[in-house]
């Protein structure tokens, strides 16, 4: 189920991608997202954190930029198995740290869901 995560948040990442300006003129920001399942909701955190760390990482080494300036994004939820999320499925509160923003669902198959949004600016 690990690799179906990663796979799934890499090509979240690239649907997620928006362009957009920040103050400076020159730089260039983009949006990244992930989404993971878990037992508990610990686990599904982590890993969709981890997805959008990866994703950043992986997007920048392929550009050849420095380290980015990261704040909060509340993604939009990639559910797995459903098309939307209904609001009482979701677990709150989210969770919002200085880079990373995680929002939280009840899940079909798996206990708990995340998906986690991070802006990047170069």
């Amino acid at each position: 189920m690990r690799s179906f995560s990663r796979v799934l948040a890499l090509a979240s990442m690239v649907g997620a991608l928006s362009l957009a300006q920040a103050a400076p003129a020159s730089a260039a920001c983009l949006g990244f997202s992930g989404t993971a399942d878990g037992m508990d909701q610990q686990t599904a955190v982590s890993r969709s954190q981890s997805a959008v760390a990866e994703a950043v990482s992986e997007y920048k080494s392929q550009k050849r930029l420095g380290a980015p300036t990261l704040s909060p994004m509340r993604a939009k939820p990639q559910p797995y198995w459903r098309d939307s999320v209904r609001d009482e499925l979701f677990v709150k509160p989210d969770i919002v740290t200085g880079k990373i923003y995680t929002v939280c669902w009840k899940g079909v198959v798996s206990p708990f869901v995340c998906t986690s949004g991070s802006k990047a600016c170069w």
